[in-house]
């Protein structure tokens, strides 16, 4: 019966044809449906006889262009990188380096097997498939083609090619784990197209491995629209990463009797959904900063493409960019190029044309400022991406990023995001009125992100919940329901309004606010002069929930530093120790308009620091990209009244000095 009722509630709130389109999905695999279509002999269907290598697609930048912006310290750091990836080793989702590995042990099966569960990994793998696929996006070619295209090292374009037909070889068209996503077969073929073109004039790169390259861009082309229905019933970044593949293809093997329909299918699939996939304030419609990111890195590329084929965007796509790069571009810190953590966060990063940190977004950002809102921002080493993908300086002069124009909140040296939106498509995480507070460059109360998606328990998706973000829970219960790894139903929209400020001294006053089951949760957040910030929670207990005691729990995470702990008086005070200096957080519960006694515990990485109650495993830790968490501190305080219960935390920030 639970299970019907959340079947039934997913279908009203997913939405009928979403539903059905993946029934259909499964439908197709288990009558066998797609395992006919992407059969090898389907994939492997010869090239005409003129086609003997791929169409270059960019305009490549000049050599002195790329070095001008990256300078010697970048350029050092590329060829490192490129030495380890000609030694087998590579970063993933911009982590630690790991052993490359692109060719499974063992017999395989057609993909359709591993998606049913009928066939496993090896033991050897492990066990979460995105440790898997993500060496075989290629994403590593491109550090070796931008190190061979600026030092024209011919090991480098060596490498690719060995690494290449050691996948060709490992993982027969159709055949094994690395073909079961048509996203990660798109992802592999942009990056075979990209690489084609950079190494195209290389010793090594020798007519019969270009002919190959070629007959492997057309495999793995024609693996995507047999079930690019299941990229569509996802409404979200499936769709939009295989459009942009079968667009690639088409464009790239010009002279193929698909290479038409690939075209006219990736272009329209990409214009409807960054059209309906793009709400009306900007914000993407998987609510996460890093797959928004992943959005406008295809959109880039789809946009250096277009040239090829004169394509134009329809007016309504390039509207919904647009508000897609002022979204991202007002949530990013102007002092490092970070953003809050927001939502989901697999570790992607496609095309990672930049020196920058794997957690910059200037390289994306500014890239996209100029190919969608025709302006130049600040210039840095970031700039490389632009070259790379075609969007070169407008000439309209900067804009500064020190106060971007959108919804945060303001202080001198700090400003906060404060998350509240209205959903209409469904989020994976429970955030709402989640504060991401910012001080010269540190993220003071970080978003957790992800971890691991399918790791073994508690790992398993786990820091998607309310109880691990900087908001407040009620009874012990999560903001929204939840009905799967990457699903939340009986969504709670929050709405936000601007306040006039109390004092001269103050700065900025914002609220939010959402109604939960049986309490309304609102979050009135100011900053002063000096840096000074002062957030008010009040739960509010709605009907009949007014005749029974309440449980509050208000969360704090904050950086993993040197902390002191202090209560009293009804009184709260946890110092914690920054680069430049103590940051003290103060938290006050008060309840029928007196103090009330506080439940405290302050736990690391799921151990206990202070306090009696014991702490989940999942508690004390920040994941900042994929498959990587860190100890963070986690503060809880709760307290129980049978009426309106209110937190007040106040944040001060130690002064410069003059």
């Amino acid at each position: 019966m639970n299970r019907l009722i959340i079947l039934l509630k997913a279908t009203r709130e997913l939405g009928i044809r979403q539903v059905g389109l993946n029934a259909l999905y499964k439908l197709g695999l288990w009558t066998g449906h797609y395992r006919r279509l992407t059969s090898p002999e389907k994939l492997r269907a010869a090239l005409p006889g003129s086609v003997t290598e791929l169409r270059p697609l960019l305009p490549l930048p000049a050599r002195e262009e790329v070095m001008a912006v990256m300078g010697e310290d970048g350029w050092r750091r590329l060829q490192a990188e490129a030495e380890e990836i000609c030694a087998g080793r590579v970063r993933l989702f911009g982590a630690e380096a790991v052993e490359l590995v692109l060719a499974l042990p063992g017999e395989t099966g057609h993909w359709t097997e591993y998606e049913r569960g009928k066939r496993k990994l090896p033991q050897e793998c492990h066990p979460d498939i995105k440790f898997t696929w993500e060496p075989a996006r290629f994403g590593w070619a491109f550090s070796l083609g931008r190190a061979y295209h600026l030092g024209g090292e011919e090991r480098y374009a060596e490498a690719f090619w060995r690494y290449f037909e050691t996948f060709d070889r490992g993982n027969p068209p159709g055949m094994g784990a690395q073909w079961m996503s048509a996203q990660e077969v798109a992802l592999r073929l942009m990056a075979y197209t990209w690489a084609g073109q950079v190494f195209a004039g290389a010793i090594s790169s020798t007519p019969e491995r270009k002919r190959r390259l070629a007959e492997a861009v057309a495999e793995h082309a024609r693996r995507i629209p047999p079930t690019l229905v299941y990229a569509r019933s996802q409404h979200n970044n499936h769709l939009l990463t295989e459009a942009a593949g079968l667009l690639t293809a088409g464009l790239a093997l010009p002279d193929l009797k698909e290479s038409t329909r690939w075209v006219e299918l990736g272009w329209k699939w990409l214009n409807k959904g960054l059209q309906t996939q793009i709400d009306g304030y900007g914000e993407y419609s998987q609510h996460s900063s890093n797959y928004h990111r992943l959005m406008l890195q295809v959109s880039l590329w789809a946009h250096a493409l277009r040239r090829q084929a004169d394509l134009r965007w329809q007016f309504k796509t390039l509207e919904a960019l647009k508000r897609a790069v002022h979204w991202m571009l007002a949530l990013m810190d102007a002092e490092t190029g970070r953003a809050p953590n927001l939502g989901a966060n697999d570790g992607a990063y496609i095309f990672p044309l930049s020196t920058c940190p794997f957690e910059d977004q200037r390289p994306v950002l500014h890239a996209a400022a100029r190919a969608f809102l025709e302006y130049d921002l600040p210039h840095g080493t970031w700039d490389e991406m632009a070259l790379w993908l075609g969007a070169g300086k407008t000439g309209r002069g900067n804009i500064s990023m020190t106060r971007y124009l959108g919804d945060q909140v303001y202080g001198k040296n700090s400003w906060a995001y404060l998350r509240t939106t209205q959903y209409s498509s469904h989020p994976s995480h429970a955030d709402q009125l989640h504060l991401d507070l910012w001080w010269r460059g540190l993220n003071i109360t970080p978003d957790t992100g992800s971890y691991l998606y399918n790791g073994e328990k508690p790992w398993d998706n786990a820091l998607c919940s309310a109880f691990v973000h900087n908001t407040v829970t009620v009874d012990g219960r999560d903001q929204m329901t939840r009905a799967g790894k990457f699903l939340y139903l009986d969504w709670v929209n929050a709405y936000r309004k601007s306040l006039p400020v109390e004092g001269e001294a103050e700065l900025q006053r914002v609220r939010g606010l959402y109604r939960g089951r049986g309490y309304r949760h609102t979050r009135i957040i100011s900053v002063r002069e000096g840096d000074k910030w002062r957030v008010e929670d009040e739960i509010l207990p709605l009907g009949i929930w007014r005749r029974k005691p309440l449980q509050a729990r208000l969360h704090w995470l904050l950086p993993d530093w040197e902390w002191k702990l202090e209560e009293g008086n009804g009184l709260l005070q946890l110092r914690v120790k920054s680069p430049h200096g103590w940051v003290s957080v103060e938290i006050q519960a008060e309840a029928g308009g007196r103090s009330q006694n506080m439940e405290v515990s302050l736990c690391r990485a799921g151990e206990l620091l202070a306090g009696a109650v014991d702490p989940e495993p999942t508690r004390g830790w920040v994941s900042p990209t994929y498959g990587v968490k860190t100890p963070a501190l986690s503060l809880v305080i709760e307290t129980n009244y049978r009426g309106e219960i209110r937190f007040t935390t106040s944040f001060t920030f130690p002064q410069e000095e003059n």
